[in-house]
């Protein structure tokens, strides 16, 4: 039997530990990797290639989501099931948009997880009873029928959600670019344009819109100035 091959990612190494202990008490089931945060995630999908990637939302350096189109743009036949304990339908949503196929929430029993494994895997869209409630029906309808949502439509380019990330998360723009590679007037020319494209002008007003757009976590204390 060939085996469905899982990378963890998930910023709580207990959380990871108690995923993979779970999924490889099953025999269909080889978690090939794990992933402390969303950069790490993309760099262990182009190393390792698995085929179900179960990812967390609220990550450090780069979020689930944008982790989540990363992935997709180099290796569209992924599939991705988000495993979150964030409730809220505006995730939901945000994650159909990235082009997650499945949904679940950390509450989730164990057998509703290798469930949701098996189903994406296969090729379906897979959300749990209670998450399915949360997605409004015209987000569900607008699945094909492999499961993938249609292209979102973002005013914010990959490159720009990054950065907004690591600045609603306080780095400053020379933190910024270390981390990314780039240098710091590239960050401020990334940060003037994110500012421009949504009519913000305060860094308290980015940090609201990361939040809002589950960017960053509600409870990340923004240091930015």
């Amino acid at each position: 039997m060939k085996r469905i091959t899982v990378l963890l990612a998930d910023d709580h190494t207990v959380v990871r530990e108690g995923l993979r202990k779970m999924l490889e008490l099953e025999d269909d089931f080889e978690v090939v990797g794990e992933a402390e945060n969303g950069r790490q995630a993309v760099a262990l999908v182009k190393e390792l290639r698995p085929a179900v990637v179960v990812m967390d939302i609220a990550m450090p350096l780069l979020n689930g989501l944008e982790a989540t189109r990363e992935i997709l743009e180099v290796f569209p036949s992924t599939r991705i099931l988000i495993l979150t304990a964030h409730n809220d339908g505006v995730y939901i949503k945000s994650a159909t948009e990235s082009g997650a196929v499945g949904f679940l929430l950390k509450q989730a029993s164990a057998e509703l997880l290798f469930e949701g494994i098996r189903e994406v895997n296969k090729g379906h869209s897979f959300f749990g009873p209670f998450v399915g409630k949360l997605l409004p029906e015209r987000e569900r309808k607008s699945l094909d029928p492999a499961g993938r949502p249609k292209p979102r439509d973002s005013r914010l380019t990959s490159r720009e959600i990054e950065v907004l990330q690591l600045l609603a998360e306080g780095k400053a723009n020379k933190e910024a670019a270390t981390e990314l590679g780039i240098s710091t007037t590239t960050v401020k020319k990334h940060r003037a344009k994110i500012m421009s494209k949504l009519n913000i002008h305060d860094t308290a007003g980015l940090t609201r819109y990361a939040i809002s757009a589950g960017i960053i976590d509600s409870d990340v204390q923004s240091t930015i100035v």
